[in-house]
């Protein structure tokens, strides 16, 4: 059925006979919403009617990182004398996987249980360092995470790594980096959830563009995915020499570069008549564009977003006939001389 309604809209659009129930636009609007397409991710979200609420205003800020609930910590101690008790310390790292946060408290051997959540690092290790100090004198305590259950990124998608730990100071672009994405990966399309909703961030931007307002601090729950190449395509239909998909890294991609990819417009195919249909096939927009414009306009200003379908309409028959009665001469002597070859060769 889908491709049934695209065929009855592409009909419906025909150059020779336009529909006035959708949108039929010229040169000069699509140009306007092409250099709406340039600023990025965001405006093309905006164009596709989709609302992306904007970042919050810490969102570049440092956080203090405080030891939370199940995060499991590394905890060694040193004494010039009590090698049972370090030994003890190195039992329970190895054996166990580390100091498990249980109720906020840890369980440390010769002392009471400690309260560590809500706690630094170095807060945590002091106030362990001053408990063995109240009976146990010239003893050092050093305190680091082993793993992390809340405090972490999880990444899905074109990446190798799944998780990266965070620690109130890490941002986006280094996550990215630790979490070695494949180099084919479409970051246009890629995103981040904070708190189960998508945040105003453009990848592409970042990494591709270094535009470092979009490094924001990384929060341990956030999520990240990585999309694939596939996940943002424009689809080339009609008169042209591959009618095909074609990908979308950037998100964008000029309307020129689009028909070379497709291997141009042959014969059969009417320059004058080329349309781009954007938006969903129930109320689209439908721009109406001339080989003229793909000539003399600049690439910028002739772009393509996610979704569109540029589809090449064919000759009108009339053209077509004065095209294939040109051909039919230099087809009959082709045909006369291969006749006079046979009689030849017989």
């Amino acid at each position: 059925m889908p491709a049934l309604l695209l065929l009855f809209l592409i009909a419906l659009s025909s150059c020779s006979s336009p529909c006035c129930d959708y949108d039929i636009l010229g040169a000069d609007e699509f140009v306007i919403d092409s250099y709406k397409i340039r600023q990025g991710k965001l405006a093309i979200l905006e164009m596709e009617g989709i609302d992306v609420e904007e970042l919050p205003c810490d969102a570049m800020e440092e956080y203090k990182d405080v030891i939370a609930e199940d995060d499991l910590l590394n905890i060694v101690i040193f004494h010039p004398t009590r090698k049972d008790l370090m030994g003890a310390f190195q039992s329970i790292n190895q054996s166990t996987g580390g100091f498990k946060v249980t109720r906020g408290r840890v369980d440390i051997p010769d002392v009471d249980s400690v309260e560590v959540a809500g706690l630094t690092l170095d807060e945590a290790k002091e106030k362990i360092q001053g408990r063995f100090r109240d009976h146990i004198k010239d003893v050092e305590v050093f305190v680091n995470y082993k793993d992390r259950l809340k405090s972490k990124v999880e990444l899905a998608g074109l990446v190798q790594t799944p998780t990266v730990p965070v620690d109130g100071k890490i941002r986006l672009y280094e996550v990215l980096a630790k979490a070695k994405m494949m180099p084919q990966a479409n970051l246009f399309m890629s995103y981040v959830v904070r708190n189960g909703k998508p945040m105003a961030l453009d990848l592409h931007q970042l990494v591709n563009q270094g535009d470092m307002s979009q490094n924001v601090v990384m929060h341990g729950g956030d999520k990240i995915f990585i999309a694939n190449p596939s996940d943002a395509t424009v689809m080339m239909m009609g008169e042209v020499g591959e009618p095909r998909p074609i990908n979308l890294p950037y998100g964008y991609i000029s309307l020129r570069e689009a028909l070379v990819i497709a291997r141009g417009i042959p014969y059969t195919g009417d320059r004058n008549c080329i349309q781009v249909i954007r938006g969903n096939l129930q109320c689209p927009k439908i721009y109406i564009l001339s080989w003229k414009h793909i000539i003399h306009l600049p690439n910028d200003s002739l772009l393509l977003m996610p979704g569109d379908t540029v589809y090449v309409s064919a000759k009108p028959i009339t053209e077509w006939n004065q095209f294939i009665s040109q051909l039919f001469p230099s087809m009959q002597g082709l045909q006369t001389g291969y006749t006079i070859y046979n009689l030849v060769t017989d």
